[in-house]
């Protein structure tokens, strides 16, 4: 496999990127904020200097080449710009998820060794302080907002802008070693570490080089022709790897502005006014999105209702095909049109998706309805397959060769094999190079040639050359009669309902499916109010006959469904329940990223689970919660359990396969 020794275009870093955008790009837009309801925008040459007086603020500190840093706090330009100062003086920078307990906040600094964190506020300056007295290494920690902090011991505690004025006064003294430290960063030094979600175990820090960061955000760059005058929205974790190689790599390869929203609570408002070109959403956003969007039109007029389902029904025909370039009647054509003034293109202006012209979706399945509906709209959304180990991609959907059921084609400089077990193996130039302080899972993952073994299964269409992810290769199993067992497909089918927000299936070695269900609150509170069904709590909610009957109608439709895959047929919910509580990252039921952790699931919630298959028409359980402001309590429940109408079907043999 070819790599640039020197470094693609000879730029072996991304302070070195940042570098030639100053130059090449200076009057353009970086980076832009919301605060206070007013965008402030800063250009590449104002943003290489923002990074420069950090860096030299950071030296006046006593960072030392090799040092970890970590980085706390919601998207900010300020948060951007430390991780590129990190890089510059030749440290680390090691971003966590900021809503990360101080537990969880614990491990990882104590696991990197970080003597130095970059936090937003705060709310995050309090949760290190909770944990430094057993951080023996830690020393210094900057904060950006200095409201509420006035009173704090400042001994190790410093404000953002002030590490950058005594920068700006020691430049004399620093900049000859700044600049020392910018010209030796390698290809293969290290350019960021990100730590794993943990689904299985406690999260691992997986090390990324520039080479990684590069030669990836360069090949996916140029696959979909990003440049320097399009537009990113950065609002998800920058603890994810696909934060970082959008809103770092990505953004400094093509040059492109970073916009940050104002808060969590204005998001949707804020990606309006933005309206980015390129748009990137795990499933789970769309699936809120698009439940919010039934939810209107459900509040909306007999007229206005009418109107949407029949242009919505036309879109689903004809929408995809005249996206991907494909023959399209007049007639349909003219219809479409119509659609697009009467529905589609208010629709995509409410969504803020009117000047999207590459979106993606990824980090788990989507729903093959929910990603349906929005190119029916004509938004040009697409899947990738990725992994924070390979530098976020491994495949990506080719523009006018993109399906629901597969996740496309290698990205450029990734091969891929399927082992004899259907798992997904891959190398690239982005394959990470270790595990930190982890030799044994570094080789337990990739082998001696390169090649990662990414846990999933799946297999390459020999008509398409694309790739089909069934499920997690831990959780595909067999059924008892030898049916293949496969949950998340089943799972992704019942979140396309508004009603639904989570779903987890059981049934590996057993004779049949059961299932918990999430209600979503807001779209069955609102479906409550409208009917003038009086609530005090989810739990009362979830437990209502009505709410009970809708979840199991929801479940009898996508049984009927999972019937017409021979492979699958065996996957139908033959049980379920609601349960009486959301699933919670805070309570280990959930990663940061809000992936389902299956495995503690199941064994937390046992006493439900046997109840499911023993028989029982109800089970009674007290489940331990954790509150927002970190204490314990209990629920208390009585849960009903329900039956479900199944097809009856011939699965095939998982052996057959």
């Amino acid at each position: 496999m070819a790599h640039l020794t020197e470094g693609a275009e000879g730029l072996r870093s991304v302070p070195a990127l940042l570098a030639r955008n100053a130059t090449q790009y200076g009057n353009s837009p970086a980076y832009r904020e919301k605060e206070y309801g007013i965008w402030q925008s800063w250009t590449w040459a104002e943003t290489a200097k923002e990074v420069e007086e950090l860096a030299l603020g950071l030296l006046n500190l006593g960072v030392n080449e090799g040092d970890f840093i970590a980085i706390i706090g919601r998207n900010r330009p300020y948060l951007y710009w430390s991780m590129v100062a990190a890089q510059s003086v030749g440290a680390i920078p090691v971003p966590l998820y900021q809503d990360a307990v101080a537990e969880e906040m614990e491990y990882v600094l104590a696991h990197c060794g970080a003597r130095f964190a970059i936090v937003s506020d705060q709310e995050q300056v309090d949760k290190v302080i909770e944990i430094q007295d057993d951080l023996h290494q830690f020393e210094h920690m900057i904060y950006l907002d200095p409201r509420g902090l006035r009173k704090y011991d400042h001994t190790r505690l410093h404000q953002f802008s002030h590490v950058q004025e005594q920068g700006r006064a020691a430049r004399e003294e620093f900049i000859k070693e700044l600049d020392a430290r910018r010209s030796k960063l390698g290809y293969d030094d290290t350019c960021v570490m990100l730590y794993t979600s943990g689904t299985t175990g406690k999260p691992k820090g997986v090390v990324l080089s520039n080479r990684n960061i590069i030669e990836t955000a360069k090949a996916s760059s140029e696959f979909d022709h990003l440049k320097v005058d399009d537009e990113v929205l950065a609002y998800l974790p920058m603890a994810w790897v696909g934060d970082f190689i959008f809103s770092i790599g990505q953004a400094y390869w093509s040059g492109f502005c970073v916009n940050c929203p104002e808060s969590p609570d204005t998001m949707m408002t804020d990606l309006r006014e933005i309206a980015p070109s390129y748009y990137f959403a795990p499933p789970r956003v769309f699936e809120t999105q698009l439940t919010q969007i039934m939810i209107r039109m459900e509040d909306s007029g007999t007229f206005k209702k009418k109107v949407f389902d029949y242009f919505m029904e036309h879109a689903r025909k004809v929408g995809p095909a005249i996206l991907d370039g494909h023959d399209v009647s007049a007639m349909d054509r003219l219809k479409y049109k119509l659609g697009e003034v009467m529905v589609y293109g208010p629709l995509k202006n409410a969504l803020g998706f009117s000047n999207v012209r590459v979106g993606y979706t990824a980090g788990e399945a989507i729903g093959p309805e929910i990603f349906d509906f929005y190119r029916a709209l004509g938004i040009n959304l697409k899947q990738l397959y990725g992994q924070t180990e390979a530098s976020v991609f491994i495949t990506q959907q080719p523009d006018g060769e993109v399906r629901s059921d597969t996740v496309g084609v290698p990205s450029p400089g990734v091969e891929i094999r399927i082992s004899d077990t259907g798992e997904v193996f891959y190398r690239s130039p982005g394959v990470f190079v270790e595990y930190y302080k982890n030799a044994e899972s570094t080789a337990d993952t990739k082998d001696a040639e390169g090649w990662v073994a990414t846990g999933d299964a799946g297999f390459i269409e020999e008509s398409t050359g694309h790739l089909r992810i069934i499920d997690r290769a831990k959780d595909v199993g067999a059924m008892a009669n030898g049916a293949m067992f496969a949950p998340k497909y089943v799972e992704n089918k019942l979140k396309f309902y508004p009603n639904i927000l989570e779903a987890v299936v059981f049934g590996a070695g057993c004779d049949r499916c059961c299932a918990f269900i999430n209600i979503d609150l807001a779209a069955v509170g609102n479906w409550a109010e409208r009917n003038n069904i009086a609530y005090a709590s989810y739990q009362e909610l979830a437990g209502h006959k009505q709410v009970l009957d809708t979840i199991q109608a929801h479940i009898e439709e996508v049984n009927a469904s999972i019937a017409q895959d021979p492979m699958l047929s065996g996957c139908q919910v033959h049980r379920f329940l609601v349960l009486h509580k959301e699933l919670d990252a805070d309570d280990g039921e959930l990663t940061r990223t809000r992936k389902v952790r299956r495995k503690i699931i199941g064994e937390k919630f046992a006493d439900l689970v046997n109840a499911l298959y023993d028989g029982s028409p109800s089970i009674y359980t007290e489940t331990e919660v954790t509150y927002e402001d970190g204490r314990k309590g209990k629920i208390k429940a009585t849960l009903e359990i329900r039956d479900a109408k199944v097809v009856p079907a011939t699965p095939q043999k998982l052996a057959a396969e």
